[in-house]
């Protein structure tokens, strides 16, 4: 997310009573506490462990599929073997907007990449161009994000993030990959509309 935007969300959450102890692991579980790395002891009646996930590749590593980080698509989302389609947090594909091969565990893209999948299974090659996006409400503050950035050169804020009324841009090379908005909404649905209509002429001017 960026400095300025991770840092709001940071305040933002200490304000309604949440402690970060930042680079900082979990050493020990013990009864009605968790023992940290520097030996501090925090009293917790419930633990809650976020440790990430990561793709099961084991059966379309077995299959004899390309992998790369996740299971290789080409735009029709179709693998290595052309008769085998992947879709969902399992599946990396090209994207046309980045010009990047990207994988995105969010139930939208999922649902979206099997409705393309079952198209092209029917013989339709119809590329699958929709733009990544996710939503994140904290408390009364929604934060909308549209694209993909897993590096960027700056960020570009438009607005003011403190006040609860802005919009980040994350650029690469002039270009802008993604953008986090806060409190607008309008401009989030129409910036996914823009890069719909720009991905989708780079996939047309592919064929």
């Amino acid at each position: 997310m960026g400095p300025e935007l991770g840092d709001f969300i940071r305040k933002l959450h200490e304000e309604h009573g949440v402690n970060f102890h930042l680079q900082q692991t979990a050493k020990e579980f013990a009864p009605g506490e968790v023992v940290l790395e520097n030996g501090q002891r925090l009293k917790a009646d419930l633990i809650v462990a976020g440790i990430g996930v990561r793709p099961n590749l084991e059966l379309a590593e077995q299959a004899g599929l390309a992998l790369d980080r996740g299971v290789a698509v080409n735009q029709f989302l179709q693998t290595s073997v052309p008769d085998v389609f992947a879709a969902g947090d399992i599946a990396r594909w090209p994207d046309p907007h980045t010009g990047e091969r990207i994988r995105v565990e969010h139930w939208v893209v999922a649902q979206r990449q099997g409705q393309a999948a079952a198209r092209n299974m029917l013989g339709q090659q119809l590329a699958f161009d929709a733009v990544p996006f996710f939503w994140s409400q904290h408390y009364d503050v929604p934060i909308n994000y549209v694209g993909h950035a897993e590096r960027w050169d700056r960020l570009q804020i438009d607005g003011d993030i403190d006040a609860r009324d802005s919009s980040i841009q994350f650029i690469r090379a002039d270009k802008v990959l993604a953008t986090a908005t806060i409190y607008r909404d309008r401009q989030s649905l129409e910036l996914e509309a823009e890069m719909e209509l720009s991905a989708g002429a780079v996939v047309e001017g592919a064929r």
